[in-house]
């Protein structure tokens, strides 16, 4: 099997596919093209990154690898992209081979957000609907210490487009009854789209019960959250289930990342929460964005959720050209192999406080910020409480409490 050199990109919003443009591969480096019918819809994907014209323009060889933020934003990351190049290499491609657009052919019609990736590489495989935690999670453990290749389409098929280190699938779920199925495009009436998240090789047996009560705090401090659920497999595991935002019912929104929108190398970034802010009034051009993103940047703070990194925002874009900030996500206590914060806020990493985050709210115009951080902090006081209720661990309570106390001010 070659390499791709050439797809094309669609779009889908609800039922019908429309072509955006041609995808070309030359010299390690993407081209691409919009379709001038397209350019008439008025629907501009990437406003900061891409010119809305027909010029053909060619990705820099970094931040993607000579890819654009709007198509990287459709490649996993961590475990999705382990899953991702094993599941190319059965289809005959060495590691060294496999290009950028060869991924995004078999990411296909199966990734975040609204973009479709034709022609499409096809696993040919059917699985049964039904699905098993426990039996996933022992073949993503077997995936992850290379024992086994025999499961591997399928954990491509449920989670490959994933992002993040910890291992997901998507699924189907129906709230009624608890059933999962695979999480095909097109649902049976009752079902909706999910994403399943497992725990990862170095996490806590309990991560599952710790975001769940990350998740029961920030909706307590305002912040917009997608739905989230704790599972639980037959075997008593734990898993943390959260309601897609990317999907509605069985049609599709346009995401964005951050990260994708302003091309930032989310491993190395120097992106400040007055970044975000200032992208969200430039797309949304709206005051109860910017105080939004003052709110998620308090709990991120107060709550040492350092992982915060630039792939952790996203922006949602409707069939009518419409952009909102989405639901948040990602959150939980986390920690950074510098011990910092991934995004700064008013320029402080290592340690902001209420200082640097009035600052923010000073340089945005952004009203009452006080009552905001008052507000984030009484409902993380509430940690001890919650997380009994979501049966955190005693050890977990007590080392998440003891770093929590630390960061008050």
């Amino acid at each position: 099997m070659k390499g791709s050199k050439r797809i094309h990109v669609f779009i889908r919003f609800s039922t019908k596919e429309i072509l955006v443009g041609k995808l070309i591969l030359d010299n390690r480096l993407v081209h691409f093209k919009y379709e001038e019918e397209f350019l008439n819809k008025g629907l501009n994907l990437s406003p900061f990154k891409l010119k809305y014209n027909t010029d053909i323009q060619v990705a820099d060889p970094s931040p993607f690898y000579g890819n654009f933020g709007l198509f990287d934003d459709s490649l996993p990351d961590g475990w999705g992209l382990l899953l991702l190049n094993r599941a190319l290499q059965k289809k005959g491609l060495s590691l060294n081979d496999i290009n950028i657009l060869d991924q995004l052919a078999y990411i296909g019609d199966s990734g975040k957000g609204a973009l479709i990736y034709r022609p499409a590489i096809i696993s040919g495989k059917t699985f049964s609907d039904s699905i098993d935690i426990d039996r996933l999670k022992t073949a993503m453990d077997e995936v992850y210490y290379g024992t086994s290749s025999d499961v591997i389409e399928e954990l491509m098929f449920l989670g490959g487009a994933s992002g993040g280190a910890r291992p997901k699938a998507n699924v189907g779920y129906n709230p009624k009854t608890n059933e999962l199925i695979h999480g095909q495009n097109i649902l049976p009436d009752n079902f909706q789209q999910w994403i399943i998240k497992f725990p990862g090789s170095s996490d806590p047996i309990d991560i599952a019960n710790i975001e769940y009560a990350y998740y029961k705090m920030a909706t307590s401090a305002n912040i917009n959250m997608s739905e989230c659920k704790l599972l639980e497999s037959k075997r008593g595991m734990n898993v943390f289930a959260t309601k897609r935002f990317d999907r509605i019912g069985n049609n599709r929104v346009h995401m964005h990342s951050m990260a994708g929108l302003k091309h930032d190398n989310f491993r190395l970034s120097n992106v400040d929460y007055g970044h975000i802010i200032d992208t969200a009034y430039r797309l949304e051009n709206s005051a109860s964005a910017r105080a939004n993103i003052l709110r998620l940047a308090a709990f991120n703070v107060y709550s040492h959720n350092r992982d915060d990194h630039s792939k952790n925002f996203s922006w949602l874009m409707d069939e009518f050209g419409n952009w909102t900030f989405a639901p948040a996500y990602d959150l939980t206590y986390s920690s950074t192999g510098i011990d910092e914060h991934c995004t700064r806020v008013a320029g402080e990493g290592a340690r902001p406080g209420r200082k640097n985050l009035l600052e923010l709210a000073k340089d945005f115009s952004i009203n009452k910020p006080n009552e905001v951080i008052n507000q984030v902090q009484e409902a993380l006081s509430k940690w001890s409480t919650v997380a009994k209720e979501c049966c955190v661990s005693k050890e977990s309570i007590k080392r998440i409490q003891t770093k929590l106390n630390e960061l008050t001010d």
